[in-house]
């Protein structure tokens, strides 16, 4: 399902979630100002010395265009407060830190350079600011006086720097493919907590016809608490295609290579290469996107895990892609581990598991014209084995009626993930 004013969302199926900012110096999750429970005061000293220097936008860029995805989005403000932009509204942005420079605007240059679509991630949370009231998320939420800071802070003072710092980032850098906010918890009764914030306390329709007035092709997530343009599914794989109310929506699956969405120097629970290559081939097969994260250093660089990770998913993207772009769920069962995908004429079936010398495809005798493995073009041989077929020494036995039978090589492709092209009649 696609986005009517935005198909390339569906089409691309893949980009990168960055989350940067002042969390990359303590390098130990990008919540640490709340699990710390820091004083602002104490928490401010890291912009004294957050100084990027090797920071280059364009690196970013073309690593993720050469992993394969479509298009980026990067944290302007996560819910510490501090602004990678250099906002007329606050102080505490890079501008004012040793690097002294705006971060966004060469972020979506190197994007446009490379032909990527822009996307920004803003926070509604703001710890930082002196007027978001303190809740259950808030670094303030243990203090005995809570109740009574809670007094001096208004809402609605909050509510307009919010929305004055979107009017900013949407004004000032040109066209914007993509914006997701982060987050509303009002009615999450997984994770409840006293004084959550939604709908109201953002001014999420006001918002919402902000952010279309300035960029009436973007795309927004539904984390205002309002219906979006997609959903967003953190840290799972959805069971199947997503739907709301019974509809069928539009959905990206947001993902981390390690369990922390900023740098987090000691997190060492990193997925592999073909596991997030297997977490890619199931969202599309479930007509859904991903969105991979990296956290880069405080030096503005991305790791070693993550650079490993991206160069392993773009050397299978290379030979496999035309299985993932604009393709989406099939109206055929996969056999048992495996996945398939389908855009227009073309089934693909991901085999998670390499059987040996035979899989059977229910459903899809005399529907195939010719198969073959995509990473080399290679046939695959077809045949339709009788259901009344007696197995024999040397000879498999029938299969049920409809079903068609690939053979393949013994010698399993040298492929994250092996993939057979159907050309469907």
């Amino acid at each position: 399902m696609s986005i009517p004013h935005a198909p390339w969302f569906t089409e691309s199926r893949f980009g990168m979630f960055i989350h940067w900012g002042l969390y990359s110096l303590p390098a130990r999750h990008e919540w640490v100002m709340t699990n710390e429970r820091r004083q602002t005061s104490d928490y401010e000293r890291y912009a004294d010395f957050f100084d990027p220097d090797l920071y280059d936008p364009v690196t970013w860029a073309r690593a993720a265009k050469a992993a394969g995805m479509k298009y980026v989005v990067l944290t302007t403000k996560h819910h510490d407060g501090f602004c990678l932009w250099d906002s007329k509204l606050t102080d505490y942005t890079a501008v004012n830190t040793p690097y002294g420079r705006d971060l966004v605007r060469p972020y979506v240059d190197a994007l446009r350079a490379e032909g990527l679509k822009v996307g920004f991630y803003h926070s509604l949370l703001d710890w930082h600011h002196p007027d978001f009231p303190i809740d259950g998320h808030h670094p303030r939420r243990d203090d005995a006086d809570a109740a009574e800071q809670n007094a001096t802070r208004d809402m609605a003072v909050y509510r307009e720097y919010l929305h004055g710092q979107v009017r900013e980032l949407l004004t000032d850098y040109g066209k914007i493919d993509y914006l997701f906010y982060d987050f509303s918890y009002a009615n999450d009764v997984q994770h409840p907590v006293w004084g959550a914030k939604g709908r109201d306390d953002w001014g999420s329709e006001e918002l919402i016809s902000l952010t279309r007035r300035l960029q009436p092709g973007i795309i927004v997530n539904d984390r205002l608490d309002i219906p979006g343009d997609f959903v967003t599914p953190e840290q799972y794989q959805p069971s199947g295609p997503m739907e709301v109310d019974g509809r069928p929506v539009t959905w990206e699956a947001c993902q981390t290579l390690n369990g922390s969405w900023g740098y987090f120097r000691d997190n060492h629970t990193i997925k592999s290469t073909d596991l997030l290559i297997r977490m890619l081939i199931d969202g599309v097969s479930k007509d859904g996107n991903l969105l991979l994260n990296v956290g880069p250093t405080a030096r503005g660089t991305l790791d070693g895990a993550a650079t490993s990770a991206l160069e392993g998913i773009g050397e299978w993207m290379r030979l496999h892609d035309r299985s993932i772009y604009g393709a989406g769920a099939a109206e055929f069962v996969p056999p048992a581990d495996a996945r398939y995908t389908q855009r227009g004429s073309r089934l693909y079936l991901h085999l998670f598991a390499w059987p040996f010398e035979h899989v059977h495809l229910p459903g899809l005798a005399g529907k195939v014209a010719y198969a073959q493995l995509l990473n080399d073009a290679s046939e695959v041989p077809m045949a339709e084995i009788a259901p009344d077929t007696v197995a024999l020494t040397t000879g498999a036995g029938g299969q049920p009626a409809g079903t068609l039978t690939l053979t393949l090589p013994v010698l399993r492709p040298d492929v994250a993930v092996p993939v057979i092209e159907l050309f469907l009649v």
